[in-house]
């Protein structure tokens, strides 16, 4: 039987869990234990966790390291990394300490006699001004590494300086280039310091890439050289572990399809007039966008069929999507169906609808209303991608992904499709489909997710480890 062909080998021990790694998993242990500076590209479903986990244990164990300091998102610092450690027999012995709450709660807790430290991405900046435990760290693990990518974010530069300090640093995700290459230079960088990519970003812009437009006489748009894509991969070649669920674990199929929805001559008209006036005036009010990043957002809404006026009042549009979600949610015939929402009024619309048609459904914003959901009990769940990103496990309840508003994000929009396909998924098939209003914004994003989608793959494929037989 082939690692493709089981699941984890996992037997109950008290109240633990007995932790039988695969062989995917092991040499992932192994490469983080040998190798001083990590990233590893592991997909959702893999348990990066407890991977992660297992090889700092090991390395506590044999006092390479004393304390290790993680930072995640906040959900995940709460809910996943102590759950991790609570729920495997091996790690049973490691003190955790979560530093969360007001400033004399997380004074307390980094004070704490612990091995394994938590906190969140926004906590990292006050750590870094407490001056003293910057060097209580000797290992750092930053779970998803490319919340990082921002070179300018205060939170990038506090983990810079943490992971300066430390003897070994541990990078986690699973969408380490969501907008492209240029990203990694900020996430190596906190890394290692500049050491594979350049102590500058614009070394690493000169070396690898060439400007397209300029903004005032400086670069705004870059391409990639002749060469650079596998130079850069040769370049992080040494510190990476990349690995894909679908290679290692039996993973259901995903299909993906567009329903597309129509706007009226006279809704088109409305939509050209913003676009090119960026101003429209509707019945209800006028709607205005005074950048091309609010313009771009208030097209999204426009294509979603509401949109929100400049005293902030909701302005409807048209029906399309609501009447396309009635129609999809008909279709799943009582199967539960996640549907992915953007916008408040967005929210508001299609609860009315659910409401109106007799459905079980819930926001899926708490613990219960999750629990609730893989219990079975929710004939449709709504969630927002921002808040179902990281650390939401989902599979239990369903099989079915309607997104009726789209993000820009690739992270995010791979992240909340994770939820449900991943491993512990009980249906043979994921099915993932997109409302989109044709001849709108929606079609664009759309193809600006592929595009990325296909460099952050080739990215993954060119550092994906080869496991021993």
């Amino acid at each position: 039987m082939t690692v493709n062909d089981r699941q984890p080998e996992i037997e109950r021990k008290d109240l633990f869990m007995v932790f039988t790694p695969h062989e995917y998993q092991k040499f992932t242990i192994d490469f983080i234990k040998s190798h001083p500076a990590v990233a590893a590209f592991l997909d959702c479903g893999l348990g990066k966790t407890v991977i992660c986990l297992t090889a700092l244990k090991d390395l506590l164990d044999d006092g390479e390291i004393e304390k290790v300091l993680v930072v995640a998102p906040l959900r995940v610092a709460r809910d996943v990394w102590p759950a991790e450690i609570r729920k495997w027999d091996h790690l049973r012995d490691l003190k955790v300490s979560v530093i969360l709450g007001t400033p004399k709660q997380r004074l307390a807790a980094l004070r704490e006699n612990a091995q394994i430290y938590v906190t969140n991405r926004e906590n990292a900046g006050w750590l870094v001004s407490q001056k003293w435990p910057i060097y209580l760290f000797d290992a750092v693990v930053l779970d998803e590494l490319s919340s990082f990518k921002n070179t300018n974010a205060q939170r990038t530069r506090a983990v810079y300086r943490l992971c300066r300090e430390a003897k070994r640093v541990i990078g986690l995700t699973g969408t380490p280039a969501s907008n492209g290459l240029m990203d990694l230079w900020s996430e190596f960088g906190v890394l290692d310091g500049g050491e594979h990519l350049g102590k500058s970003l614009k070394w690493f812009q000169q070396c690898y890439f060439t400007p397209v437009s300029f903004y005032r006489n400086h670069p705004k748009e870059w391409k990639l050289k002749p060469g650079a894509e596998k130079a850069i991969y040769a370049a992080i070649g040494d510190m990476t572990i990349s690995m894909r669920a679908m290679d290692h674990l039996n993973m259901p199929e995903m299909l993906c399809s567009d329903y597309l929805v129509y706007m009226s001559e006279q809704e088109k008209r409305q939509y050209e007039t913003l676009t090119q006036e960026m101003s429209v005036t509707i019945t209800g009010g006028e709607i205005t966008a005074r950048n091309a990043m609010a313009l771009a957002n208030k097209l999204t809404q426009m294509a979603n069929g509401m949109a929100y006026a400049r005293d902030g009042t909701p302005i409807r549009i048209h029906n399309r999507k609501s009447e396309a979600l009635e129609d999809l949610l008909e279709a799943a015939n009582g199967k539960p169906v996640l549907v992915v929402y953007s916008y408040r009024h967005d929210l508001v619309r299609i609860s009315a609808m659910l409401r109106d048609k007799g459905y079980a459904f819930s926001q899926l914003d708490s613990k219960e209303s999750i629990r609730s959901w893989n219990r079975g009990e929710l004939q449709v769940g709504l969630i927002n991608p921002q808040s179902a990103g990281h650390g939401l496990n989902l599979q239990e309840g369903g099989s079915q992904i309607i997104w009726y508003s789209l993000p820009w994000s690739l992270e995010l929009y791979q992240q909340t499709n994770a939820r449900l396909w991943r491993q512990g998924q009980k249906s043979e098939t994921v099915v993932i489909q997109h409302i989109i209003t044709e001849g709108t914004i929606d079609e664009r994003i759309m193809a600006v997710l592929g595009k990325k989608n296909k460099t952050q793959a080739a990215l993954i494929d060119a550092v994906r480890a080869e496991l021993l037989p």
